[in-house]
C-alpha cells in the first residue's frame, strides 16, 4: 500500500468516511484522498474569486509585443 500513516479522527467520522468508501465502492483511502483533493479545490476556488488587484490587472493589459 505504499507510504501510509495513521491519523486520528472520531469515531464518527470513521464511520462516515466508511460509510461513503462504501457506496462509492472504493477503499476508504482513496475515498479520503477524493475528500482531501475536493477540499483542495474549493480552498483555490475561493482564492480565484477573490477580484484581482490594481497591479495585476495592470500586468494582464500590459502590451506583450
Amino acid at each position: 500500500m505504499g507510504d501510509t500513516t495513521t491519523i486520528r479522527v472520531s469515531r464518527a467520522t470513521r464511520d462516515i468516511l466508511n460509510d461513503l468508501a462504501t457506496r462509492r465502492g472504493e477503499s476508504l483511502t482513496d475515498t479520503v484522498s477524493r475528500g482531501a483533493r475536493l477540499l483542495e479545490q474549493e480552498t483555490i476556488g475561493r482564492s480565484l474569486s477573490v477580484p484581482l488587484r490594481d497591479d495585476e490587472l495592470a500586468w494582464l493589459d500590459a502590451d506583450a509585443g
